[in-house]
């Protein structure tokens, strides 16, 4: 990672010098860069008894500074302070850390619909079972070796792809910024748009991998089927969130041919899964929930049940198949509901359409009236009109389209849709351009 390797004795004993130096630190808050470094300074915190509050590397000073004072952090290390504290010569083994009970591990910020972004209190409890729910379901062991290029200040990445390795035993290579082939790599890690990205010739180079997946963002079928064609591998899709860790996984055997479209998969072990029979909503519980948001009241209802915001739906085959989310992709347009997703899947279904996103907008009339965002090369708009009229309910259809040259993404690569509503209430009204 970032040029440096540590294995055996040299990662113990670094993990072990981190937790010597933070003895007594009861928050510790670790400028998540993406090295070896970082996973040594959180290792070494957790082994100390300590919470490890992870700080995006790039965050503005004013969202920095909000982190720091909510969670009431002890000390923050980055890759200069860890440099001193872990020796290259340094061989001492960690301390035993607490068992995993609901002492806090991690506390991860994130951004909310409004105000500023909520820590979200993952336990001990989490982790362990999160992570051996996924070894289990993903057959994942010391003998794999896994490649990704997520960021660390992030669920996917720390957890998952940091995490992960160290309590399975794997092997790690984080390859930078952008996710590329590793000679031996069995895992590779991934949201939607760094799996768009990939070049044929390094996807190729994907063929002998064992397992790709995929997550944090809505997965097309154009990328899926891309993937599988160019490695010969169909991208497993797991459902996750920051507050609740993997919630379903497809298993191994389930990626066939047979697999259903848009399949996130079922519950993984210790997982509960229902929807609210009103909207949709996913509601989940179980061991791999979190403890709830810093400072805030109870973040699940009475019966243990945290709403996630995302609708989903249950396929034939008993898997869960995400429709998006309910503030910004359940669209309340003259009295219908519309889901977002369904009307981009139809737009992306068009050859000349490579990316799609649709929201609601504010309208007198309707409540909400449905726009889209497309990057084509130059379409026939009438020509469109009447591919989604074969497809769409016509309270479905979208009363706005515009053709934009890029989609705004988040750092992990989301669509950014709260950016494009903004953008468009500053716009003159009229039609879309």
């Amino acid at each position: 990672m970032a040029g440096r390797s540590l294995a055996g004795d040299e990662l113990t004993g670094a993990v072990g010098a981190v937790a010597r130096s933070v003895a007594g630190a009861r928050r510790i808050a670790v400028v998540a860069h993406p090295s070896a470094a970082t996973l040594v300074a959180v290792a070494g915190a957790l082994a100390a008894g300590a919470t490890a509050v992870p700080l995006h590397p790039a965050a503005a000073p004013r969202e920095r500074a909000h982190v720091l004072r909510d969670a009431v952090v002890d000390l923050v290390l980055d890759d200069d302070a860890l440099a001193a504290l872990t020796p290259r010569a340094a061989h001492t083994a960690p301390p035993p850390g607490p068992p995993p009970d609901e002492t806090p591990a991690l506390i991860l910020y994130t951004s909310g619909s409004t105000g500023p972004p909520k820590g979200a209190v993952l336990p001990r409890r989490a982790l362990a079972a999160g992570l051996d729910a996924l070894a289990a379901l993903w057959r994942w062991t010391p003998d794999d070796v896994l490649a990704h290029a997520l960021p660390l200040s992030h669920v996917h990445g720390l957890v998952f792809g940091g995490l992960g390795p160290l309590r399975t035993g794997s092997p790690l290579v984080h390859t930078g910024p952008y996710l590329k082939p590793v000679p031996h790599a069995s895992l590779y890690f991934g949201v939607p748009a760094l799996w768009s990205s990939l070049g044929a010739a390094d996807l190729r180079a994907l063929s002998g991998a064992r397992l790709l997946v995929s997550g944090a963002d809505r997965l097309t079928g154009a990328v899926a089927e891309r993937v599988h064609r160019l490695t010969g591998h169909r991208l497993l899709n797991r459902y996750a969130m920051t507050e609740t860790l993997v919630v379903t996984s497809p298993h191994l055997t389930d990626l066939g041919a047979d697999a259903a479209p848009g399949s996130v998969g079922r519950p993984v072990p210790g997982a509960r899964v229902r929807l609210d029979p009103v909207d949709g909503e996913v509601l989940v519980r179980g061991s791999g929930l979190f403890s709830g948001y810093l400072g805030r009241g109870p973040a699940v209802d009475g019966d243990g049940w945290f709403r996630t915001g995302d609708l989903g739906s249950w396929l034939p085959d008993g898997s869960l198949r995400l429709l998006g989310r309910k503030d910004t992709d359940l669209i309340k347009s003259g009295g219908y509901r519309v889901g977002a997703g369904e009307v981009e899947d139809a737009l992306l279904a068009h050859p000349a359409v490579t990316e799609a996103a649709v929201a609601g907008l504010p309208d007198d009339r309707l409540g909400q009236r449905v726009a889209a965002w497309i990057v084509a090369e130059s379409p026939d708009r009438a020509a469109l009109a009447s591919f989604l009229a074969a497809r769409l309910a016509p309270y479905k259809l979208p009363q706005e389209i515009h053709v934009v040259d890029a989609l705004p993404r988040t750092a992990l690569g989301k669509v950014h849709k709260r950016a494009l509503v903004a953008e468009r209430a500053r716009s003159p009204q009229g039609q879309g351009s």
